[in-house]
């Protein structure tokens, strides 16, 4: 375990010259004593690591030195030819890239480990989207693409869900691209709004972050008067970001509430076709059951005509109280349904 950690904190330094102690804790996941104390077992091992004090400061290489622990074990080749999703390649036009590079790689590999790199080819695949569905697309994510690789601000239309039954919304704003993330097989745009000409006035208190779904941006188009890259904050780790945001992000996808009635049977099957955000504040709304079992509670949902969907699967395990319209909607259901199936077979 140690030697792994020995190896990784020197290529670290090899790639990221003047990593302080609390940087390499960081990435390490050790506390900076331990940092220290691998740094002299490092020296103590003949590999030249120096430590530098002030502002500059941080850990070093001695100039020139280069680390021979670049050979891949065949454990770690396994993993790298596992780190690609061929669909997202594919979705963000970077499918032919991707095989030439592992063409490559594949070629400068020894023979013992270039078989441990295809066995792991044969026996894995990583399916991002869910079952049951191929989502589209987005036909503005390899143009959006380009502009995270290059730091291009742009300018997007984005569809914003209406409340309650409402049309969408279009809104129009100038952003920073800091990344995209696929998620259950779809794709989001983590991006940051920039700060105004009034460097005191600062952001927004959410820092001026904001996430969109790929596959509601309607226009992208290069920010007006943006000639040069935005400069990207160098401190930004998009999976530690994704990962402190996405739920409260869900959350914010959730603009309608539906009330339903629903016993133990249905409290069971909700969490296949709710969001999971909205699933622990959904049951501590619930009521105490009543004489039937059955228990009243507030469903957060991101639209009426979402919700409808959702539920109708549950059928009779579910009772949507309100808003009215959608009860509506289930009664007309419920009559079609009843009507269909209430003669014989062929006779409709």
């Amino acid at each position: 375990m140690r030697a792994a950690r020995l190896i990784r904190m020197a290529l670290l330094l090899q790639s990221s010259p003047g990593l302080t102690a609390a940087a390499l804790a960081r990435e390490l996941e050790v506390s900076e004593r331990t940092v220290i104390r691998d740094a002299q077992a490092l020296q103590d091992a003949g590999v030249p690591v120096r430590s530098e004090r002030g502002r500059a400061g941080g850990y070093f290489l001695a100039p020139g030195h280069r680390t021979r622990l670049t050979t891949l074990h065949p454990s770690e080749a396994e993993t790298l030819f596992l780190s690609g999703l061929p669909s997202a390649l594919r979705d963000l036009g970077l499918a032919d890239a991707a095989g030439t590079a592992r063409l490559k790689l594949t070629a400068t590999l020894l023979p013992s480990v270039r078989e441990a790199a295809e066995s792991s080819v044969r026996r894995f695949h990583l399916d991002a989207p869910a079952w049951f569905r191929e989502p589209p697309t987005p036909p503005l994510l390899p143009e959006l693409a380009r502009a995270v690789w290059a730091d291009r601000a742009v300018e997007l239309s984005y569809a914003r869900p209406g409340r309650a039954g409402a049309p969408p919304a279009t809104v129009t704003r100038v952003v920073e691209p800091y990344g995209l993330v696929l998620k259950a097989g779809t794709w989001y745009a983590v991006t940051r709004v920039p700060a105004g000409p009034d460097p005191g006035a600062g952001r927004d208190p959410d820092g001026g972050w904001r996430t969109y779904r790929v596959d509601r941006v309607t226009a992208l188009v290069p920010a007006p008067g943006a000639t040069q890259p935005f400069a990207r904050d160098p401190a930004f780790d998009l999976a530690g970001h994704w990962e402190t945001r996405s739920v409260a992000f869900a959350r914010t996808l959730l603009r309608t509430t539906v009330t339903v009635r629903v016993g133990a049977r249905g409290l069971g099957r909700l969490p296949a076709v709710l969001d999971a955000a909205a699933v622990p504040d959904a049951l501590a709304s619930a009521t105490a059951p009543d004489a039937d079992g059955l228990v009243t509670l507030d469903l957060p949902v991101e639209s009426e005509e979402v919700a409808f969907d959702q539920f109708a699967g549950l059928g009779a395990d579910i009772e949507v109280l309100a808003p009215a319209p959608l009860r509506a909607r289930f009664r007309e259901r419920a009559a079609a349904l009843a009507a269909l199936y209430g003669t014989a077979p062929g006779q409709r």
